[in-house]
């Protein structure tokens, strides 16, 4: 295996702001060892409490999916691996950026609700919560209530944005960007 370059790999998380990079599977003991230390980093740095609840927030909704997406889509090896990191841009405000495989169908259609939700304002975004929250829950389903990208989407200061690149064998890497 080739040497990993610790000292250039920390010179680009310095000159992109990151100050929280993971690489590799989720499993829920490490999502939530991860995010307790970004909370207390956060904490450290005398951010708002609201800053802190919604970057933690982002951070749990993300990871989550990703490892509920990798284990009900049985993709194993490096195709279960995801990368998210967490950074500050030039304007301050947080970033949160995740990635992970994703079947190429799966993925086209995340990228059609996403770019729908980064077309709505801020009330528009509200009443499709309140709409998706009065909607009857399949108990067959094997995720959420369908909330959780639309309650990204009103935290987020800027409209989501994501990327879809096309792998091999019907896989794309799907990546999502919320900036808080």
């Amino acid at each position: 295996m080739e040497r990993v370059d610790v000292q250039t790999l920390r010179d680009a998380f310095i000159r992109q702001g990151i100050m929280l990079c993971f690489n590799g599977p989720f499993s829920a003991t490490l999502i939530e060892e991860i995010g307790q230390a970004l909370r207390k980093h956060m904490e450290g740095l005398s951010e708002s409490q609201s800053s802190v609840t919604d970057v933690f927030t982002a951070y749990i909704e993300l990871t989550q999916n990703i490892r509920h997406y990798t284990a009900q889509a049985g993709l194993t090896g490096v195709d279960a691996q995801a990368t998210l990191t967490v950074s500050r841009n030039g304007e301050g405000r947080y970033v949160v950026d995740a990635g992970n495989v994703v079947k190429a169908a799966d993925g086209a259609a995340l990228v059609d609700r996403i770019e729908s939700l980064a077309g709505l304002d801020k009330a528009e975004l509200k009443a499709a919560f309140k709409a998706q929250l009065r909607q009857p829950r399949d108990p067959e389903a094997k995720t959420g209530a369908g909330l959780g990208l639309i309650d990204l989407a009103r935290r987020s200061s800027e409209p989501l944005s994501c990327s879809l690149t096309p792998l091999n064998d019907g896989f794309s890497f799907f990546s999502l960007r919320v900036v808080i």
